[in-house]
């Protein structure tokens, strides 16, 4: 079986990351942007501006 060329990260506000508003994107799992944070400017619905958003932990799922 291959392996995954990416994986799924959930990006959270810089400013406040316990907001409810987030976006989930894929980055490559090899190579040099694998190393880094992802870290995307988006629109944020709660302050009705574009920020930056960064890469966070995926939340453990439930059973």
């Amino acid at each position: 079986m291959a392996k995954k060329s990416s994986l799924k990260v959930r990006l959270v506000p810089e400013e406040k990351p316990d907001s409810k508003y987030y976006y989930y994107a894929k980055k490559p799992t090899a190579g040099e942007k694998a190393k880094e944070k992802l870290k995307m400017k988006k629109y944020n619905p709660a302050t009705r501006k574009h920020e930056w958003f960064v890469e966070k932990k995926l939340p453990p799922h439930s059973k």
